[in-house]
């Protein structure tokens, strides 16, 4: 009967979800905005459409466009078309995004097939030449301050004096040689075509199943491939240990071969493990093979370690007042902390950290970021660095036990975040005007974060409305894309794309469902008060596990790797009981626009570590999935409660794709050191079981 409540009162919000669910991108980084209002100059689709201008930068279109004083008017509606292109939730991909954002969109000019993301449907006729028929219509006519800039110019200021396209190019050639789209998404008038660079390459066929095959019995959380580009990866356990291995080639038939007597490093006597706590991410700084630098996040006991000293998060800032709290599994609140340190490999005299063949200084170099938490569980905890950037994203739960105090949608709250730390450098040194005692730690503001020059808001965030987190990544081919698992309280589980400033909805939403807490103490937020971001991919609990009752999302990767053409570009989740795995996929590409299905999986049957059956299911018993993993290859890996285990071909396991490229050599000899691996992986398997309560309250 609750469900079947929460369902008939979500139902309203439901009709109300935008027609698509895209990833449209501002050229500031920013999801579009929900349209509250119908834009007087560029007018948009519809009043709850999203875009991405308001009605200040409507009305700055307007008068740049009044300035032209364009006395044709069929030029003058194609260069209206072009300026409204900024409006549209597709700019970043037009004009680019960041320091470099073109004054013109990339204009269609090709005569392929393409779809039209403001229908959402794909055509049937070929694609109109926009970019000549803007220099049909325009190349004689005289624009004052004109946006079309030759590319000498870059981003100078255009020119005031009124000029013709012809002043500047000779021909619709050489016009549409610096304007003419030469990406996949493009202007074609009022809309934006997808795939129409060129002929549309044929679909992928879509995958039969996933194959895998098992490298090492060993339980781990964290995988990450090491910044030196080799075949060696770091492996990390919730108790606190971190090892480093070397891959075996695909087809070889090897094992994990871990380097060294002992792990490269071992701060259990710093992270405090428990249920739902531990060692819960770690991250290696993009120029870790010279410097050395690496990063682990984890907990910590107050009442013993004399160095667990963060700031409470349940405070009078947030109008949360920890001695009304309770306690929780007998815990005080905040007695358990977030912690985030800073560590270092250059024990070793070698010049490049690669080649060092000590153990990493277990020793804290820095504390980048401790605070304490409410309760004991929810607290997400990973760590990596953005691809791009070079920032460290930290990934923070909502504290647990279904936010009562509403941490999620507070900006005054780091709980329910993402937030996005320089590591490189302290407020002292980079003259930031932040001092260490308005901070959490020890790290400096990124001074494009979106409340970064609110003094009243927390400087730290990059994107809210989180309820748990768990395992976020981005797309190594395209790392716009930064895919999240948010873990669900009742009802769903959900993958959002995470953009700068975007807000996910947690406690106002539980994925497209309405969350009605028990207990608010720090009140509710209502809907129309945020512009929350629908989830691109997700499953409901009454979809899976049937029997448990229960459900966790472990967010994956896209799979980028070269075993399994047919899972090329699809993002690969699961859920953390191992009966369900899924697979998504955006189409058209840069859309979007996602479907998500579910997709069986199997145990190669090369694998050097034999898999275990699953009674009563056709299934490999993989205990429970924890995370998932990828390597300088683009090799793709789910960490288990019974192992390491990667994708391998699918015709491994009878799994049909026609794409794929057969093997003609022999698999080498099983690794020597894989029995003495798995008695090790045994003995972690049976202490590590326990990190489900993490996901899972």
């Amino acid at each position: 009967m609750k469900m079947l409540r929460r369902l008939m009162l979500s139902l309203s919000f439901i009709l109300l979800l935008p027609s698509y669910l895209a990833y449209p991108l501002c050229t500031d980084a920013r999801a579009p905005v929900l349209l509250n209002t119908t834009l007087k100059f560029c007018a948009s689709p519809s009043r709850n459409s999203r875009g991405c201008c308001d009605a200040t930068a409507d009305a700055a279109l307007s008068k740049q466009f009044d300035a032209m004083a364009i006395s044709d008017a069929a030029c003058a509606a194609v260069v209206k078309s072009i300026l409204c292109a900024k409006c549209s939730p597709y700019s970043a991909d037009l004009f680019g995004a960041g320091p470099k954002i073109r004054t013109v969109p990339s204009l269609c000019n090709s005569t392929s097939s393409a779809n039209s993301a403001e229908s959402k449907e794909t055509t049937t006729t070929t694609t109109q030449d926009y970019c000549k028929l803007v220099w049909d219509t325009c190349k004689d006519v005289s624009i004052a301050s004109s946006p079309f800039q030759p590319p000498l110019q870059g981003t100078a200021p255009p020119p005031t004096s009124p000029s013709k396209l012809t002043d500047a190019w000779q021909s619709q050639s050489d016009f549409c040689g610096s304007f003419g789209g030469r990406s996949s998404v493009c202007l074609s008038g009022d809309t934006v075509s997808f795939n129409a660079a060129g002929p549309s390459p044929s679909p992928r066929p879509e995958p039969r199943g996933v194959c895998l095959e098992r490298i090492d019995n060993g339980s781990y959380l964290s995988l990450a491939p090491h910044p030196d580009g080799s075949s060696r990866i770091f492996l990390g356990s919730q108790a606190g240990k971190i090892w480093l291995a070397t891959v075996p080639e695909q087809g070889s038939g090897g094992a994990l071969q871990f380097e060294g007597a002992g792990p490269f490093v071992d701060l259990t006597d710093q992270v405090h493990f428990d249920s739902a706590l531990g060692l819960m991410g770690m991250a290696f700084h993009p120029g870790f093979a010279t410097n050395g630098r690496f990063f682990a996040s984890y907990n910590c006991d107050r009442t013993k370690s004399p160095s667990c000293t963060g700031r409470c998060s349940c405070n009078s800032d947030v109008g949360c007042d920890p001695s009304k709290l309770g306690t929780d599994s007998g815990a005080q609140p905040c007695q358990y902390q977030v912690v985030v340190s800073e560590y270092s490999a250059r024990g070793s005299a070698a010049a490049n950290v690669s080649q060092a063949t000590s153990a990493a200084d277990p020793s804290e170099v820095r504390r980048i970021f401790a605070m304490g938490l409410p309760y004991t569980s929810g607290h997400g905890v990973q760590v990596l660095f953005g691809p791009a950037d070079g920032y460290l994203y930290l990934m923070l739960g909502d504290g647990g036990k279904g936010d009562p105090f509403n941490f999620a949608q507070n900006k005054k709250s780091l709980l329910g975040k993402i937030v996005r730390l320089d590591v490189d450098s302290t407020p002292s040194s980079s003259g930031g005007d932040l001092g260490n005692t308005s901070l959490w730690g020890n790290y400096s503001i990124p001074k494009d974060n979106p409340y970064a020059d609110d003094s009243e808001l927390e400087p730290e965030i990059w994107a809210l409305g989180l309820r748990n987190p768990w395992r976020c990544s981005f797309d190594s081919e395209r790392p716009s894309y930064f895919y999240c698992g948010d873990v669900g309280q009742d009802a769903y589980e959900e993958v959002d794309l995470i953009s700068k400033g975007g807000n996910y909805g947690w406690r106002a939403l539980e994925g497209p469902l309405v969350y009605h807490p028990q207990w608010a103490p720090g009140g509710n937020t209502s809907l129309s008060s945020i512009d929350a971001i629908p989830p691109i991919m997700g499953y409901s609990h009454s979809d899976v596990n049937k029997n448990i009752g229960s459900a966790s999302i472990m967010g994956g990767y896209v799979y980028r790797g070269s075993a399994d053409p047919c899972l090329y570009g699809r993002y690969l989740y699961a859920d953390l009981y191992a009966s369900a795995m899924w697979t998504g996929a955006e189409a058209p590409e840069s859309s979007g626009n996602y479907t998500s299905a579910l997709i069986p999986f199997s145990c190669s049957k090369e694998s050097p570590i034999p898999c275990d059956a699953a009674a009563g299911s056709p299934l490999p018993s993989l205990g429970y999935v924890y995370s998932f993993g990828e390597d300088n290859s683009k090799d793709m890996y789910v960490l288990a409660s019974k192992g390491v285990y990667r994708v391998v071909r699918p015709s491994l396991c009878s799994y049909t794709c026609p794409a794929e490229r057969q093997e003609t050599s022999p698999p080498a000899a099983p690794s020597s050191n894989k029995a003495s691996m798995a008695e090790m992986g045994m003995g972690m398997l049976l202490v590590s079981v326990i990190v489900v309560w993490v996901l899972v309250t």
